[in-house]
């Protein structure tokens, strides 16, 4: 009888659903700036943020989660949830604090937080620019022309030291939300407002930046594996034209036959997200029209080779037929026009006075992720989910709770089942981050709470077990990769 059940479970576990490939990267994702601590004070290196702070336009990031005093009690926490991948950025301003000055300490510490990653065994993803660089540069960085060269110096400052460390590389993170927020929205430095012309030309300067740091890390590094990852959004030019920019000299697509093939795409891009309401068809008009103050991003399609010419050059005229090793993208709320909201709109914790939606009402839609993750894909490249997450408010100590009822668990479930159906439909997702560990710094405010773990700051950043919102998170997270991993699906089940 003992054999019988013996054989019976070993049964039971060959039959069992493969439901993510084997070695599948499951992570956190986590930016310098937000968690280590240590910018924009006195003495201490300065980033784009620092004139913002100075002058009180944002609150300061000060301490952060002081990762960089205490990254190894951070991983463990990583390691303990059975995660084997953690993203993490190497952040410029501190490299090289003033022009032409490296800071080797600062290097030896970078590699060491690589090296505390391998003793856990979490593979490190480095993100090489997250929305920062030294102030030295100034807030319109990236509209200077030498802008992508100065950055391709940086790229290979950075992997020449830590190329022993680290072989998984973002070159620059959410090119897209950069520009849309510096020079769009006005939410990030410089703060402009509605100046396509200026977000065009940044875009611009970004992707050959990466062309050129793509170049520069494969000449010092063999065997990397090379991405950037877009933030997913409903309209093609202010999402997937990029990447499309990047991939179209793979595909076969001659320079002269480029703005034809964007169309296409565009038109494809449309027709896999379906039927939309009469508002967000009007901004998808506004973003190609060339009438209108957004109809520079349009012209990123009508005319590549003018519009984004230096981009499109660099591409052209690589050594590498594509600069790209992998496909990343972030997955949030990607329908652009559900983030236009009336002033005095209802919101977590009161009213909201400006008019662009914030982060802990954005609406929860895992099964868009399926459509995002199709179109993300490039040709004989692997797909990495690099961020995904759900904010909630915490403001003076008090948390609120979501308008919408969502909490993290339900979150976690239902988008990494919506990866699991992705895998299962044909589509190669190998890694899933999620945004992120613990409660940090949210680009000019704490309120924002994203993290597994809750970061109770009114009492001297002491770490809680549960969520800002009083769930277990990182236990949810830890059982949903067990599960996942040895074939269970019913782990992805509302409890």
């Amino acid at each position: 009888m003992a054999t019988s059940r013996k054989a019976s479970r070993a049964s039971h576990v060959e039959s069992a659903p493969v439901l993510v490939p084997e070695g599948f990267k499951f992570g956190v994702a986590t930016a310098g700036f937000q968690v280590e601590g240590g910018f924009n004070g006195p003495g201490e290196p300065g980033n784009n943020w620092q004139g913002w702070e100075s002058l009180g336009r944002v609150e300061p990031s000060g301490i952060a989660l002081d990762f960089w005093h205490h990254y190894e009690d951070h991983l463990d926490r990583v390691a303990a949830m059975g995660c084997n991948a953690f993203r993490m950025s190497v952040e410029w301003a501190r490299v090289e604090p003033r022009e032409g000055e490296i800071d080797s300490t600062a290097l030896d510490t970078y590699a060491a937080v690589l090296d505390a990653c391998r003793e856990r065994g979490l593979e490190p993803l480095v993100t090489l620019h997250h929305f920062t660089h030294p102030s030295w540069l100034g807030e319109e960085f990236w509209l200077l022309p030498d802008s992508p060269e100065r950055f391709a110096r940086w790229v290979e400052t950075a992997v020449s030291r830590l190329a022993a460390n680290c072989t998984n590389w973002v070159t620059i993170n959410e090119m897209n939300v950069l520009a849309f927020l510096s020079y769009l929205a006005g939410l990030f430095p410089p703060g402009r407002r509605l100046d396509a012309s200026a977000a065009v030309t940044a875009l611009d300067h970004l992707l050959t930046a990466h062309v050129l740091a793509y170049a520069v890390i494969h000449k010092l590094q063999e065997n990397a594996v090379v991405g950037t990852n877009n933030c997913s959004m409903s309209i093609y030019e202010m999402d997937h034209v990029l990447t499309d920019v990047l991939s179209a000299r793979s595909e076969g697509v001659g320079q002269e036959d480029l703005a034809e093939w964007l169309d296409e795409r565009r038109a494809a891009h449309y027709r896999a997200l379906g039927e939309v309401g009469a508002f967000e068809a009007l901004v998808r008009r506004l973003a190609s029209s060339s009438s209108t103050v957004l109809g520079g991003l349009g012209g990123m399609v009508a005319s590549p080779a003018s519009v984004i010419g230096r981009s499109v050059a660099a591409v052209y005229s690589s050594s590498h037929e594509r600069a790209l090793d992998v496909a990343q993208f972030d997955y949030y709320d990607p329908q652009v026009s559900r983030h236009v909201r009336l002033p005095g709109h209802k919101t977590a914790g009161g009213r909201g006075w400006s008019p662009g939606r914030r982060l802990w009402d954005d609406v929860c839609i895992p099964d868009g992720l399926i459509s995002f993750a199709r179109l993300a894909q490039v040709r004989e490249a692997q797909l990495w989910v690099v961020e995904n997450g759900m904010c909630n408010r915490v403001r003076r100590g008090r948390s609120y709770s979501r308008s919408d009822g969502w909490d993290r668990p339900r979150y976690l479930r239902e988008n990494l089942a919506a990866v699991v159906d992705a895998i299962g439909a044909g589509v190669p997702v190998s890694a899933y981050y999620h945004w992120t560990l613990a409660d940090n710094y949210e680009w000019g405010s704490f309120e924002p709470r994203f993290g597994l773990y809750g970061i109770d700051r009114e009492r001297g950043l002491r770490w809680s077990d549960l969520d800002s919102m009083g769930c277990d998170s990182a236990g949810t997270y830890r059982q949903l990769i067990e599960g996942l991993r040895s074939g269970d699906r019913s782990v992805l089940q509302h409890s």
